[in-house]
């Protein structure tokens, strides 16, 4: 058994299913089952890594020095439930079968549960086993009220230990606030968000591209990391940096403490402030911003895209930038400006992508070093 760390622990449950199993066939029943956990499996993404499967739960866990940002780990769980509503939507539209559990595979749904502490970890039957009194308090928590008490029924339950670690306070003014109690743990205080408008927006969102004939640049690389690796490295001022070639950069405007539509990103170059207004914010995929640029006597806006496409050896990162809106005057001094603009853009995103995966492989040193794991 390795000595006790710090860290986070995740159990992504399928709500629903043990009075779906009890109306249904069980070959097909179990089948539907497979899918969904094989896709939450997929869904665990690293720093996470799978401790077990439960029945109709996955349990993954953290370790604190390899974590992503707050922002980033609570997208990854919206970007799973999102993946399973979707998967649910599908085997619900093809469905051609009359038995009961495929008649009832709309009733299902998905619950997480998030908390961090101390825990060790021990291999048993080919598994990571993680023991401790924060493991036994987050299996606890499967038995709630939440569901009773707010009418929620597919949500994700933070304790307060783990929003204070992932420096979310600023999330909860959109969260249900509960309290539950046990006997030998107290009362226990955490946060409730609803999934279900997560999974509404997702679906309600049109897509924002520029289209190819108001290209006036693109670069791309390839980086040696999973998209939402990249994504978490985007959304850091010290790492967005090198991909705009500014000196540093600030974060404004968040929406409920997270970055989202509306919120900027202020860019220093030298004496000049470039504001960077985000119009769309897609986890794991797509970001677009809004640049308003001062020139001598006037300004000029243009929006640059980065997309995030999975690839063979990690994810593509594609940064195009629009052609500028203003004045007759800005618009020639841009394009004039765009000629020798690329070779730079170039060697930026190529900075990025040598930076981040430097980053990436000293955290895999430190989680995987001998230390780590006594």
């Amino acid at each position: 058994m390795s000595k006790p760390q710090q860290g986070y622990l995740l159990i992504a449950d399928i709500s629903g299913y043990t009075m779906y199993l009890s109306q249904s066939e069980l070959e097909h029943a179990q089948e539907v089952l497979q899918v969904l956990l094989e896709l939450l499996i997929d869904h665990t993404k690293p720093p996470l890594a799978i401790s077990r499967t439960a029945g109709d739960a996955v349990i993954s866990y953290g370790l604190q020095d390899s974590f992503l940002q707050g922002q980033t780990f609570v997208e990854l769980i919206e970007d799973t439930y999102v993946a399973f509503r979707r998967r649910i939507d599908l085997m619900v539209l093809n469905n051609a079968c009359q038995c009961n559990a495929c008649a009832n595979i709309a009733t299902l749904d998905l619950k997480f549960f998030v908390h961090y502490g101390a825990f060790a970890i021990q291999q048993l039957g080919g598994h990571d086993e993680l023991v401790g009194s924060d493991v036994n308090l987050i299996h606890r928590l499967l038995k709630n009220s939440v569901t009773e008490q707010t009418g929620i029924r597919a949500y994700t339950l933070y304790t307060d230990a783990a929003i204070r670690q992932l420096a979310l306070d600023g999330i909860c003014e959109k969260l249900v606030a509960h309290q539950e109690a046990y006997e030998h743990l107290g009362e226990v205080t955490v946060w409730v968000q609803d999934m279900h408008p997560v999974w509404q927006t997702k679906k309600e969102t049109l897509r924002i591209s520029i289209p190819p004939d108001r290209i006036a640049l693109q670069v791309s690389a390839e980086i040696a990391l999973p998209p939402h690796q990249v994504w978490d490295y985007l959304a850091q001022p010290a790492y967005r940096s090198l991909i705009i070639g500014s000196d540093r950069q600030e974060i404004l405007e968040r929406k409920a403490g997270r970055i989202d539509a509306g919120s900027q990103f202020q860019c220093y170059h030298g004496d000049q402030i470039i504001m960077q207004t985000v119009i769309q914010w897609r986890p794991f995929e797509q970001m677009t911003t809004r640049d308003l640029v001062p020139i001598p006597g006037t300004h000029i806006t243009v929006v640059m895209d980065y997309s995030l496409e999975p690839c063979e050896h990690g994810t593509r990162l594609v940064e195009t930038w629009e052609r500028a809106n203003g004045s007759f005057y800005a618009r020639t001094l841009t394009g004039l400006v765009m000629k020798d603009k690329r070779k730079q853009a170039q060697i930026n995103i190529e900075r990025f992508r040598a930076a981040t995966e430097r980053d990436a492989a000293a955290h895999r040193a430190s989680a995987d070093s001998p230390d780590a794991n006594r």
